[in-house]
């Protein structure tokens, strides 16, 4: 199997790559194992990890070669993605266009979050490609996303800092690009 997070941050024919890391309508947690590159239930005390209550809402995920480094106020881990589309196994690469960036805090760093829909049509779950559109038709979309942040860890661990457009979105992307 190869390794995750060393998939190219673009495909080739320039769209942004996705790494499923848990689908959507799950309560386990997963997450991208840094050493093997290989996705593996997410620990806590030993055991793997299960959300309280509420399933994840969209397909969560990383951006490849992309890392939030600590120096620089980061999580030290790749770069998250929300992938709204139908429910995707673990291990699935998918190319997405961003529409939006989630910003949040955990624990006093950057833990920001792409919002991004598949470039295939037949595999989206909104018919909105942009932010504006997407702000204009789904707005519930982006409460139902705060919400399950700030609670899904338990009150006060996740701060919600705000949203902004594609174009933040794509900058986020490039400013945790690696680079060989």
């Amino acid at each position: 199997m190869p390794n995750l997070l060393h998939h190219p941050t673009f495909s080739e024919s320039g769209h942004l790559n996705a790494v499923i890391e848990i689908a959507a309508g799950t309560n386990r947690k997963f997450e991208i194992d840094k050493e093997s590159g290989h996705i593996r239930p997410d620990l806590r005390d030993g055991k793997p990890r299960m959300i309280d209550f509420l399933s994840y809402p969209v397909n969560y995920g990383f951006i490849p070669s992309t890392k939030m480094d600590q120096i620089r106020g980061g999580d030290g881990d790749p770069l998250d993605v929300l992938v709204l589309a139908e429910s995707k196994p673990a291990g699935t690469v998918l190319e997405v266009i961003p529409i939006g960036l989630l910003m949040l805090e955990d624990g006093g760093e950057a833990d920001n979050k792409v919002l991004a829909i598949p470039t295939d049509p037949a595999l989206r779950i909104i018919r909105a490609d942009n932010w504006h559109d997407f702000q204009q038709q789904y707005s519930t979309i982006r409460h139902i996303l705060e919400l399950y942040f700030m609670y899904y860890d338990g009150l006060g661990v996740m701060k919600v800092m705000g949203w902004a457009d594609e174009r933040a979105a794509i900058e986020e992307i490039k400013k945790w690009q690696l680079t060989d």
